[in-house]
């Protein structure tokens, strides 16, 4: 038989040998062999086998379906190599008519079985080399077919490929490879839990949203040693489930919708523009539509300060009577507003009990955008607003707390020196006295002039550009990150240096974190998926993204300190100072980092229960209860946000107040100090009038635990255990202050 002379006909004779495929299908799964190596792996005896094999790697050579490399001087596949290797696959797989395997897609479809796609997704998504995706989607397709399932499912299949990526010790691609999402039994879980609460499907919906978007952020976005630092409970990065979509508060300027309305110019976007308001009701509608818009681009509270006061102009002349019925029914239908995940939209409200002194000479803005002279002329409509709007909330919340939205009551010193203001202030600590709320803003000391306040606590000072208009309207906080003080002092056992060299290190991360979140949030409003916030007005956008700020708090500084220590920071003068100076160090640290442009960070006393708690277990857990220092009980340990003074200590109020006061002159970011009293309406204002005369104490409410009945429709102070009117048990919903907001609680 004449010798076969094609280059075909000698690949085929080549591709004869069952020797011969093993060792092509050798290579292409493990890569260059040496000789002695493929011996090995074929259990070939070197001594006896020698000469047969030379044979078979020589055809294999002269068919050009293998080559030497002459570096390493291993055996490696060539390209018409792997070709064959593919052919002879296929061909296997037809002649043999392996058993068909069936997958349930991501599209929501059954399509066969391909390993094709397993190679193209590890490219892709993974970024693996071509060769190595070959390999790894063959040793996959190997090992379901040992399993002999049913049907496949795209998530199954993506486990086995994570499994042979962590064996293999490739964890960088198995990382990028990771699939995102919540397992059965936690979505079950969910669903449960919002009924328990009895939350909306909403919250079901937006609860599972989050979860994937935090192990997006954790996995892609935020650098591994950050992402371990919050998921080792070093750091705790808050709003994790829009960390990449949204930033967490905004103050608005109703001036800006009184001149311009709010036009999109999106045709795409099937909601209708709202021109300049004409009356005193189109104003408080445009309010409430545009703040429900924008809160799905705000995670969390949206500011409206100096209400009154820019809202003044649409009252002139209005009967007083029409406008409380409108306000009554504004304040109705915010506090009915629900946001995505079915909690109430959270709206902080600022009330002037007079003109401030900023606003006195500005042009007022009234109906259809005109200006009407300067807001001074507007003196007695200013504080008209403000008493209604008490009254309507006092009213209003006879029959069930109106807690949204959040009043804040500035009180300034010339206007607690006013006549006019007397019954104002007097209703303000009556409905304090009475329902917890509202919130009161100190701006009597000079520094404080030009701030404005969000009910968390927030705070916004014209000490960036030096403007108060630029710097604390039309923008806001992009977000914030709390360390973990307590945890620091167990990690340097004690040592004050080595607590200060921790410190700087989760400081410093927390610094990174924000900057990532500052220009992430800047692209989505590029990207159009923030249109309300990047809506234009005249001739710029309306918000002012370069003048957000970013917040770093921490939390158990309490518990630090007595960890440090030995006894907490009221007990005596020498525990007082640590406190002021790590806050001290904290805040130096966040201003020498806030120097660039855009990079406007500030250190806040953020509240936080959420991290307050989960910081707390973590402790509890990798330390042991002999040495945490925590507040709470067994079942539910939690450190101190918020405020320096833990709620329970028992000291003087005086007391208690000095020491926020120097802890607070460095966290001019945010703070807000809750005062349990349960005074007469008299008591509470003579106590805000020391407070804005001798402190420097920025924000405070007083605070008080309130129970309804939902059989009689009545509020009771405090938590009886029994309606006092109707003596139901099981009607009573308890409410209290748990850091800045009031929630529903047990006990």
């Amino acid at each position: 038989m004449p010798r076969p002379r094609t280059p075909g006909a000698r690949v085929l004779k080549a591709v004869a040998s069952s020797l011969r495929l093993q060792v092509l299908s050798m290579l292409i799964d493990k890569g260059p062999l040496s000789y002695t190596e493929i011996m090995n792996i074929l259990h070939l005896n070197p001594s006896r086998d020698a000469g047969r094999f030379a044979y078979h790697l020589k055809s294999l050579i002269k068919a050009d379906l293998i080559e030497p490399d002459p570096e390493t001087k291993k055996y490696r596949l060539t390209e018409l190599g792997r070709m064959i290797v593919e052919v002879t696959e296929n061909i296997e797989e037809r002649a043999f008519r392996r058993r068909r395997m069936m997958v349930r897609t991501s599209r929501l479809a059954m399509e066969e079985f391909d390993r094709n796609r397993i190679a193209q997704a590890l490219v892709k998504e993974a970024k693996v080399p071509y060769d190595l995706a070959q390999k790894i989607a063959r040793e996959t397709e190997g090992r379901l077919l040992e399993v002999k399932a049913k049907y496949l499912t795209a998530p199954l299949i993506r486990e086995f490929v994570n499994a042979i990526l962590v064996e293999k010790g490739l964890e960088e691609y198995r990382h990028k490879l990771t699939r995102l999402g919540l397992p059965v039994y936690d979505v079950t879980q969910l669903i449960r839990s919002a009924g328990a609460q009895s939350s909306s499907v909403n919250a079901v919906h937006a609860s599972a949203g989050d979860s994937v978007i935090e192990e997006y952020t954790l996995l892609n976005v935020l650098p591994r040693d950050i992402a371990d630092a919050h998921l080792s409970g070093s750091l705790h990065v808050n709003n994790l489930g829009v960390w990449i979509l949204k930033p967490s508060e905004f103050a608005h300027d109703l001036r800006s919708l009184w001149k311009h309305g709010f036009h999109l110019g999106r045709p795409q976007q099937l909601i209708a523009s709202s021109p300049p308001p004409k009356s005193f009701e189109a104003a408080l509608a445009t309010i409430k539509n545009f703040l429900e818009l924008v809160g799905n681009e705000v995670s969390g509270e949206q500011l409206l300060d100096y209400f009154n006061v820019f809202l003044a102009p649409f009252v002139k002349g209005v009967e007083a009577s029409r406008v409380r019925e409108e306000l009554r029914l504004f304040i109705i239908n915010l506090n009915q507003t629900l946001t995505n995940s079915g909690q109430t939209l959270p709206i902080s409200v600022g009330l002037e009990i007079a003109v401030p002194d900023i606003l006195k000479e500005e042009k007022a803005i009234g109906p259809e955008g005109k200006k009407t002279g300067s807001y001074a002329e507007y003196s007695e409509e200013t504080l008209q607003l403000a008493s209604l709007i008490l009254d309507i909330v006092l009213e209003e919340s006879k029959q069930k707390p109106l807690f949204q939205p959040s009043l804040i009551v500035k009180l300034r010193s010339e206007a607690l020196s006013s006549k006019d203001a007397d019954s104002l202030l007097v209703l303000a600590h009556r409905l304090a006295a009475e329902r917890g709320f509202p919130i009161f803003a100190n701006l009597a000391w000079r520094k404080q002039a030009q701030a404005s306040y969000s009910a968390t606590g927030s705070r916004f000072d014209c000490d960036w550009k030096g403007d108060w208009e630029l710097d604390t309207l039309r923008m806001g906080n992009v977000d914030s990150i709390l360390v973990n003080l307590p945890r620091l002092t167990y990690e340097s056992e004690g040592n004050t240096s080595e607590f200060y060299e921790l410190l700087d290190e989760q400081l410093e991360m927390a610094v990174r974190a924000l900057e990532i979140k500052y220009h992430t949030v800047k692209l989505r409003g590029k990207e159009g998926l923030l249109p309300f916030l990047t809506h234009r007005v005249a001739d710029e956008q309306y918000t002012r993204f370069e003048n957000f700020t970013r917040t770093i708090g921490f939390v158990g500084l309490s518990e630090a300190v007595e960890s440090l220590g030995g006894t907490p920071l009221y007990n005596d003068a020498k525990s007082t100072d640590l406190a002021e100076q790590i806050a001290k160090h904290v805040n130096d640290y966040v201003k020498e980092n806030s120097k660039r442009p855009e990079s406007r960070a500030v250190t806040a006393m953020v509240p936080s229960a959420n991290a307050a708690r989960r910081l707390a277990r973590s402790d509890v857990e990798r330390y042991g209860w002999a040495k945490v220092h925590v507040k709470g009980t067994k079942d539910q340990p939690f450190y101190t946000d918020l405020v320096a003074v833990p709620a329970e200590a028992k000291i003087a109020l005086d007391q208690r107040l000095k020491i926020e006061d120097r802890i607070q002159q460095f966290a001019l970011g945010g703070h807000f100090t809750p005062i349990r009293a349960n005074e007469d309406s008299d008591k509470l204002l003579e106590i805000s009038k020391k407070l804005v005369s001798e402190s420097i104490l920025g924000l405070y409410s007083f605070s008080r635990p309130l129970t309804y009945c939902s059989q009689c429709k009545k509020i009771v102070p405090d938590q009886p255990t029994k309606c006092p009117s109707c003596g139901s048990v099981k009607a009573l919903t308890s409410y209290d202050r748990i850091s800045a907001k009031y929630e529903a609680v047990t006990s």
